[in-house]
């Protein structure tokens, strides 16, 4: 059987590729297919395939500008020959399923979100776009969505990554979607005996992920917070923040493995379309205080892993810590918080996708 992986850009190593990773491993022979490759931003996993772009990789400026190109992803993907594959897994978040495949051949969506950019996000993307990009995004836009909801109807089977997604996939392509939660390497993880007295923030500061409002919070009630990542919003929200709030900037992963262990509790305000963070500190045995939206509904359990609040506000959100600091027994102790965290396993994702794979072929 030949397996052909398609995945929107590889440019980096962020949750996608993670996915990504997991599925060579189920499928050590696939070749990947993708719109733009840089070797150097990749792991060696990744760079063991065979990997073929489509045209936009050669075009100028293409491996820092990939996204600029975005109006004719759809016409590069129909030009990939995918004749000779008998399964495709398309790997989707930016165009990446409107490959052309056999009659007789599988395809199969794992899909991390339908495009944001050109959906529910599409209103803050072109707000925050130049001058020329917001005249120019309302007709590539509409273009784009009729081409995306069209492609649905070339996929066999859709997986959603979490219960989030898979109602996007129903409000936007009309199509269900198994829900099969993307892998964390939980092993790499550990429950540490000593624990700090601050809150953390962590991951890319970019407006939906609602950074401004954890600093809101923090500068309101004092309480100690360190922030992990960067971003564009980061010199922005390092001017307003208090004494009490500490940025790191991104630091190496044994260092921000350790952050996840000692810290009183990971403070996640944005809509999620899944978040590996916060399962990757309760894979530390530390809980996590969450907007109760999106990813966080599937991972973050009130009563055993930690609390949400249900308002995007800063009131809201320091409400929810001071229930998490007065009431001990809101919470799990570390062991079962960490075990929750065991069954969101890259085990569990391998055993769950491969099972499912072997379903859709058997019927087809």
């Amino acid at each position: 059987m030949k397996v052909a992986i398609v995945h929107y850009w590889l440019v980096g190593m962020r949750g996608g590729e993670k996915v990504l990773e997991a599925l060579l491993d189920l499928y050590p022979d696939a070749v990947i297919v993708t719109h733009v490759y840089d070797p150097a931003q990749v792991s060696s996993r990744v760079r063991r395939h065979e990997v073929r772009e489509t045209f936009i990789g050669r075009l100028p400026g293409a491996k820092k500008h990939y996204q600029k190109y975005l109006p004719l992803m759809p016409l590069a993907l129909e030009l990939m020959d995918m004749q000779e594959f008998d399964l495709v897994i398309s790997s989707e978040s930016g165009p990446a399923k409107g490959v052309i495949v056999r009659p007789d051949a599988v395809h199969i969506s794992y899909c991390h979100s339908p495009m944001r950019y050109i959906w529910d996000h599409y209103h803050v993307y072109r707000a925050r776009a130049g001058r020329l990009a917001r005249l120019m995004m309302p007709l590539a836009a509409h273009r784009l969505r009729i081409w995306d909801v069209t492609t649905a109807a070339r996929v066999d089977h859709f997986i959603a990554n979490s219960s989030f997604i898979a109602k996007r996939i129903e409000k936007f392509y009309r199509r269900e979607a198994e829900v099969i939660f993307p892998p964390v390497d939980t092993a790499e993880f550990a429950v540490s005996p000593e624990v700090g007295g601050h809150y953390l923030l962590a991951g890319e500061m970019v407006s939906y992920k609602r950074a401004d409002l954890a600093v809101e919070a923090f500068n309101a009630s004092g309480r100690k917070l360190v922030v992990v990542g960067d971003g564009e919003m980061r010199e922005a929200l390092e001017r307003k923040s208090g004494p009490n709030i500490t940025f790191m900037g991104r630091v190496p992963f044994a260092e921000l493995k350790q952050q996840f262990a000692t810290c009183k509790a990971l403070i996640f305000p944005g809509e999620e379309d899944f978040g590996i963070i916060p399962v990757e500190v309760m894979a530390c045995g530390r809980p996590v205080i969450a907007y109760g939206r999106g990813g966080a509904l599937d991972t973050v359990i009130e009563g055993v892993s930690g609390v949400l609040f249900h308002e995007q506000t800063a009131d809201a959100l320091n409400e929810a810590i001071s229930r998490f600091e007065e009431e001990p027994g809101l919470v799990a102790g570390p062991e079962a918080i960490r075990e929750l965290a065991k069954g969101f396993d890259t085990a569990v994702f391998k055993e769950e996708f491969s099972a499912f794979a072997a379903r859709a072929l058997d019927r087809a």
